[in-house]
């Protein structure tokens, strides 16, 4: 016969005190946490990461400071972050596609995907837009005159989300295009340059663009999917698909990723922040519905799974046009044969 034990809700509570803690407190950071956005303040990177700072902030009990490190492709504060020590309390952010193919393309040597712990928040599609004083109706008519014409394209640089789905027109449009990229520090100076006219389109996100097209500063011909995007206060823009039937699409995952080698502690915390307040954040939700992003939350594994076909898709795609310095297989990217 067991013994009979009496129950009472102190030790309920203990014990569910016991069960709830290690989750939220295996780490318990002493400093601050700076997480490195390798792209100039107001872009996509950067709008994201403020918004989910704060949410880490509060179940870290610790400052998570958003730092502003540009330059080349994101490539530079990307190196930072890895190059910083592997204690836990420097982070980046970028879109995933970025960071496990900077090594395709030459920006950083010796780095691939499995360099970090990856925590996804959003997913971006590319929005092609026009100064609004340009005289293109729609698409094709923009796309004609990318064929004939000198139409410069405003991009945060060849490695960034604008910059790979200029890439992907020209190479859907399956002809010779005039247009010109001409690249900035981030996307939010290539959606301004659009904006004044200093360019006359930009392919950058939809999240860095919506603001300037609320305003009427920026027309949106197009979105890279094969179904129309709905953001609030503005009108349905359809999909790229309706001129280019054939172009391939896929949504841009982003996320903060923390570099490997630093105590499972850290990550088993962080995991487990994701899990219960990330994932379940209205700040965020708020911000892709109202910014034209697509909410999308996962870590761990299922984040790695959700990442890879875009990552594959990129670095491939870097291989066919030329633009690949290392093969991405010595990187653990097999491309699909021809």
């Amino acid at each position: 016969m067991f013994a009979k034990t009496k129950i009472t809700m102190t030790a309920i509570t203990a014990a569910v005190s016991l069960l709830a803690a290690p989750a939220m407190a295996e780490w318990k950071p002493d400093k601050p946490i700076n997480i490195i956005v390798p792209w100039s303040a107001g872009g996509s990177t950067d709008q994201v990461t403020r918004v989910v700072a704060p949410i880490l902030e509060e179940a870290l009990g610790t400052p998570v400071v958003v730092v502003n490190q540009p330059g080349a492709s994101g490539s530079i504060g990307t190196k930072a972050a890895l190059d910083a020590p592997r204690d836990g309390y420097t982070w980046t952010a970028n879109a995933i596609a970025n960071n496990a193919t900077y090594a395709v393309t030459g920006l950083i040597e010796d780095t691939s995907i499995d360099d970090y712990h990856i925590y996804l928040h959003v997913a971006n599609v590319p929005v092609v837009s026009v100064n609004a004083d340009a005289p293109y109706a729609d698409f094709g008519e923009l796309l004609e005159a990318m064929k004939s014409g000198d139409v410069t394209v405003g991009t945060a640089g060849v490695n960034s989300s604008g910059g790979m789905a200029l890439a992907a027109i020209k190479e859907a449009a399956g002809e010779e295009l005039a247009a010109r990229m001409v690249a900035y520090d981030g996307g939010n100076p290539a959606v301004l340059a659009a904006a004044s006219g200093e360019v006359v389109a930009t392919t950058q996100l939809a999240v860095e663009q919506t603001e300037m097209i609320k305003a009427g500063k920026l027309r949106a011909l197009a979105v890279l999917s094969d179904q129309p995007l709905v953001v609030e206060g503005i009108e349905e823009i359809p999909p790229i698909t309706n001129w280019l039937s054939d172009m391939p699409t896929a949504p841009d995952y982003f996320g903060v990723f923390i570099p490997a080698g630093a105590p499972q502690e850290v990550y088993n915390t962080v995991d487990a922040v994701w899990k219960d307040k990330v994932m379940n954040s209205d700040a965020l939700k708020s911000y892709a519905t109202e910014r034209g992003a697509v909410f999308a939350p996962s870590y761990g594994d299922q984040a790695r799974e959700r990442a890879m076909p875009v990552v594959i898709a990129e670095a491939c795609a870097r291989v066919s046009r030329g633009e690949a310095v290392v093969d991405p297989s010595e990187i653990g990217i097999t491309c699909p044969a021809e």
